[in-house]
């Protein structure tokens, strides 16, 4: 959890000096939710992600290095910098991406549960969503076919209570566990600000989906402590209240964890690990724009009419 907040805040200081083109979504605040699901998987299991994707891919157990090479558009990025920071992947660990469209990661995650079960692996799929992803079409969809061929998906939900600037309370009707509930999905509401509870919580969805019980759901009650994106520094938004921010604040995942742990120990060596990272990532070299067109097609660009091969 040190490590995603400590990269973050980095990653937040890179975008101010121009290291990471495009800004980043933060993930502050929700480390709880990464590391209490990703700590429930086994080494053979996947999850998908999402625009706000940092603390997914590292809780996963991605390399720090690669990671911030990938959002400064190095070419020793975890995908040669060309997915930047809404699409960082790494198929040798299990990570399937994360995603800048809004709930797509859902349908991922069922098609790959599925067919890893059709083939006889007992592997289960994290899909890490927003509640700005429970009124689109392609997460219900996942969950109803998710539903239908007992899928081992674990549904997540990171309800930080906004979509973008939108309150949750203003978008979805109903709740998030109900629409699970409507497709005969077990689910369940957890504090997304307790790493303990985000992980026992997901450990008996984990365990329900390995023994071939069908996918599961899991709310988790969290808070970004800054905002949608690194563009609102400059637009100055006044969605929430200080106050609110403040009360979240008090409820840090980190601060309540650190009474149990060597947090000092633990705080030196993230330091180090990310003042490594961040010198190495800085002195590789960046994509050749001659090679722009790479990576885009399976079997390389398809021929144009008229140009010769």
């Amino acid at each position: 959890m040190r490590l995603i907040r400590e990269f973050d805040t980095l990653a937040l200081e890179w975008v101010r000096t121009g290291e990471i083109p495009g800004g980043i979504h933060p993930y502050i605040g929700q480390e709880a939710v990464a590391v209490g699901v990703c700590a429930a998987l086994g080494p053979g299991d996947r999850i998908t992600s999402t625009h706000r994707g940092h603390g997914h891919v590292l809780a996963r157990g991605a390399d720090p290095a690669r990671l911030l090479a990938e959002l400064a558009g190095r070419e020793s990025g975890l995908n040669r910098g060309r997915g930047g920071s809404m699409h960082a992947a790494d198929l040798s660990l299990g990570i399937l991406g994360a995603n800048g469209i809004v709930g797509a990661g859902a349908a991922i995650a069922v098609g790959a549960a599925w067919a890893a079960r059709r083939s006889g692996r007992d592997t289960v799929v994290a899909s890490f969503f927003g509640d700005g992803a429970l009124n689109q079409g392609v997460l219900l969809e996942a969950l109803n076919l998710a539903s239908i061929h007992r899928a081992p998906v674990v549904f997540v939900c990171e309800n930080n209570g906004y979509a973008t600037t939108l309150p949750v309370a203003a978008a979805v009707g109903g709740s998030a566990v109900g629409r699970a509930a409507a497709f005969g999905i077990p689910a369940v509401t957890v504090d997304g600000m307790d790493a303990d509870a985000v992980r026992e919580a997901a450990e008996e969805a984990v365990a329900r989906a390995r023994s071939c019980g069908g996918p599961g759901f899991v709310e988790c009650l969290t808070y970004r402590y800054e905002g949608h994106h690194t563009m609102e520094r400059r637009m100055r938004l006044t969605y929430r209240s200080p106050e609110e921010v403040a009360a979240w604040r008090a409820r840090d995942p980190l601060e309540r964890l650190r009474p149990a742990v060597p947090a000092a120990e633990i705080d030196a060596e993230v330091a180090a690990l990310l003042e490594r990272a961040a010198a190495w990532a800085l002195s590789e070299p960046r994509p050749d724009p001659a090679e722009a067109g790479a990576y885009l097609y399976a079997g390389g660009p398809p021929p144009r009419p008229g140009v010769p091969v």
